[in-house]
């Protein structure tokens, strides 16, 4: 082959930086590499929508709310969108917009943010009001045949949350990561079964791409989030905190549903017909199960009495009879596609659980599967949608649970779940979970460990059948049935805490199990693997498992603040590390923050124990200010809550020493709202922990008597007592009962 001349090169060289220059607008492309948008070439505004040319690429602005925009871009001009209205809900009105140019961008604005539109070549950047920047691309959007790729730069101290449901991952910063985003099937440590191409950044932003493609962001510097499609399709979010951020994103892409009170129990599934593990047994023997919880004094929110797997099922309307006789509900796996659910859900199927095989193989074939199944029990009952989901996507917070899949029961299996669903919250989806020790292998000591913090997840169930023993917590006898009882009735009592958070989520997008950093954004360890293998539950629980085979635990981290073994009393104060805590098999590592004002319902092995007499009982962490937790209260089974049929009730505390008396004062406020069922009046329970017991107790003025044993303060109708031996000092008081409409006071004087 002749080589070529000299002045051949130069010729050469000339007409290809000239294709290079003319090509320049359109996109730089170095032979089979990916091209980056070029210079602006064209811009213009109709209302709060912006167009922008770059040769043969085209981007848009769509403002959509105050904090909100959507980016698009179009490498060959042309939009598209696949995912249509599959995730983004209407979002009303879009604000007021203005725009100017300057010599070197065009500035898009709203009261709150600015986006600025660099000329040469084509760079986006967001700045606040006051002039802060809140992101900036360090280099044009660019592309290829296959992925497109936006590049940001990275602040000194930037950290990053989300991209859903990550195993092993995700409660703590995804700094310095790679983060894989899209179906991979990996249902253990490493996988991401349900992805959401979203994420947020300390900074104070989050980005959404608005797709069904796989994608790939790397959080080093600068930070690159590459989606597998051949266009760019972004919706920005501005917020001073992570909530801010969360709650833009929900109002987007739809706010956690809020669970029927049986979907905050217990649940348990299994196949009761045809059994090629257990045997020949039929669908009613659900309900012998059902009596084993019964007999062992242990709650039981729902079951699913087939699996799909060659089961199916019989007699649905005497199995439902049969388990609502036992204060249970009935779920079905869509073992045959969602065909036959309004049938089943008028015969009394009121949990849904899906699968892969069953709804369709892909995210939009997930999402369109949690959509029909959670519209299929609302249209064919007065109940609430309640499904269970794997392998799903952005948007299906609004109508399912997030199960993690099929794993084995096992140390490793505890410690990675932890910051798994944590860290999930912080893509707005607000029930994430799995199976307690897994569905396969398992041991009664990882059964307690595992059992205990998930009592601190919104929803959780056994899955029996496919391990060598089944998974009911009462399988493995004493002392293991013992603790899983402590730890599920204590799920139970705390569901007026946990339904308060969920009802929550459905206005803030912001799920009840939380890691440090979304509490504590500004420290630095919250955000480290200091706070990895722990995590909030609401804003007063912290919960550190054991998951080794060990009855000691170390590095537990727990924040500023004051903080409450909730087993001994004994009070820390954050931040600090807590190491050697002695945790033997039937104790959590669980603290309570200063402040915690927590309603509870005492007492009970099912939400439907209560009556129009049941108390409401408070335990109360005082502080040395004031402190208050709004009780949200509704049917707990019906959609009437979303017509406004509900009710809330403060208390707020204001600790001894507040005002230089010493006295701790409780005030409960009027219950405001209705709701069918409502209690028009009830006792009050109080736990309030303090130090040394107070001299009188007064409600509301008059002094209540002071009672002086367990016994003596149990038998009486009202009254208080002070247990020096109750997790170092505890004052216990009760009234008799009182109008929920207004409010009273009772003050622990000192």
């Amino acid at each position: 082959m002749r080589k070529p001349t000299r002045l051949g090169k130069l010729v050469v060289g000339t007409v290809l930086g000239l294709v290079a220059a003319l090509a320049g607008p359109a996109g730089s492309a170095h032979g089979d590499g990916p091209a980056t948008v070029g210079d602006v070439t064209g811009f213009a505004a109709s209302g709060p929508v912006y167009r922008i040319r770059a040769g043969d690429a085209a981007a848009r602005v769509s403002f959509v709310g105050e904090e909100t925009f959507r980016l698009e871009l179009a490498p060959d001009g042309a939009f598209t969108d696949p995912a249509g209205k599959d995730i983004v809900l209407p979002q009303g009105s879009p604000p007021r917009t203005r725009w100017r140019e300057r010599r070197d961008r065009y500035e898009m604005s709203t009261s709150r943010v600015t986006l600025r539109v660099y000329k040469s070549p084509l760079r986006f950047a967001l700045y606040r009001s006051d002039g802060s920047r809140v992101w900036a691309e360090s280099k044009g959007l660019s592309w290829d045949k296959e992925q497109t790729t936006q590049t940001l730069e990275r602040g000194a101290d930037e950290q990053f949350y989300g991209a859903g449901m990550q195993n092993g991952r995700g409660n703590t910063s995804h700094r310095g990561k790679t983060v894989e985003v899209g179906v991979d099937y990996n249902w253990n440590d490493g996988g991401h079964p349900n992805s959401v191409p979203f994420y947020l950044s300390s900074a104070g932003y989050g980005v959404f791409r608005n797709t069904y493609a796989p994608g790939t962001y790397r959080f080093t510097d600068p930070v690159t989030a590459t989606e597998k499609e051949h266009r760019f399709d972004a919706y920005y979010f501005a917020g001073r905190t992570p909530k801010d951020v969360i709650g833009a994103y929900t109002k987007l892409t739809g706010r956690p549903f809020l669970p029927p009170l049986y979907g905050l129990e217990i649940g348990d599934s299994d196949c009761y017909l045809h059994n090629k593990n257990r045997g020949e047994r039929h669908t009613l023997d659900a309900l012998k199960v059902a009596d084993g919880y019964k007999a062992a004094d242990m709650p039981l929110g729902w079951m699913l009495v087939n699996d799909g797997y060659g089961c199916g099922y019989e007699n649905l309307g005497e199995v439902n009879k049969g388990l609502g006789d036992r204060k249970a509900a009935m779920g079905l796996w869509t073992e045959d596609g969602l065909s036959k659910l309004a049938g089943q859900v008028k015969e009394g199927q009121r949990v849904a659980k899906l699968d892969v095989a069953w709804v369709g193989d892909g995210y939009k074939f997930a999402l369109d599967g949690c959509k029909d199944a959670y519209k299929g029990i609302e249209d064919n009952s007065d109940a609430r949608g309640f499904t269970w989901a794997p392998e799903s996507w952005s948007g299906a917070q609004r109508c399912g649970v997030q199960w993690s899949g099929d794993q084995k029961g096992s140390w490793d299996y505890i410690r990675w779940q932890i910051p798994t669903y944590a860290g999930a919250t912080m893509s707005g989806l607000a029930y994430t979970t799995g199976d307690v020790d897994g569905i396969f292998a398992g041991s009664p000591r990882t059964y307690v460990r595992d059992l205990q913090w998930k009592t601190f997840l919104p929803a959780v169930m056994t899955m029996d059948g496919w391990a060598p023993s089944d998974k009911q917590p009462f399988r493995y006898g004493d002392p293991y049935t013992s603790i899983n009882r402590k730890y599920l009735k204590l799920k139970e009592s705390l569901l007026p805490y946990m339904y308060t958070y969920a009802a929550q989520a459905t206005r803030t997008g912001v799920g009840p199990v939380r890691p440090l950093a979304l509490e504590y954004p500004h420290d630095a360890k919250a955000a480290s693997d200091a706070a990895k293998y722990e995590f909030l539950a609401g804003e007063y629980f912290l919960v550190a498992p054991v998951y080794e085979d060990k009855e000691v635990r170390d590095g537990i981290y727990l924040p500023r603040g004051t903080w409450t073994d909730y087993w001994t009393g004994r009070t820390y104060e954050g931040p600090t590390t807590v190491n050697g805590y002695r945790a033997p098999l039937d104790t959590l590592p669980l603290f309570v923050k200063s402040g915690a004002n927590v309603p509870m319902w005492p007492g009970i092995r099912s939400y439907r124990d209560r009556t129009a007499a049941s108390p409401l009982a408070w335990d109360v962490y005082p502080s040395q200010g004031r402190s208050s937790f709004t009780l949200y209260e509704d049917d707990g089974v019906t959609r009437a809550h979303r017509e406004g049929a509900y009710a809330e009730q403060t208390l707020t505390v204001r600790g001894a020493g507040e005002r230089g008396d010493g006295d701790t004062t409780l005030h409960v406020g009027a219950s405001k709202g209705e709701f069918k069922g409502k209690q028009t009046t009830r006792p009050y329970e109080f736990t309030v922990h303090m130090g040394t017991g107070p001299d009188a107790v007064t409600l509301d003025g008059r002094v209540l008597p002071r009672l002086e044993s367990r016994d003596a303060f149990a038998s009486a109708p009202q009254g208080w007592w002070y247990d020096t031996a109750d997790r170092g000092g505890v004052a216990h008081v009760k009234t008799a009962a009182l109008p929920t409409g207004r409010g009273f006071t009772v003050v622990l004087e000192d």
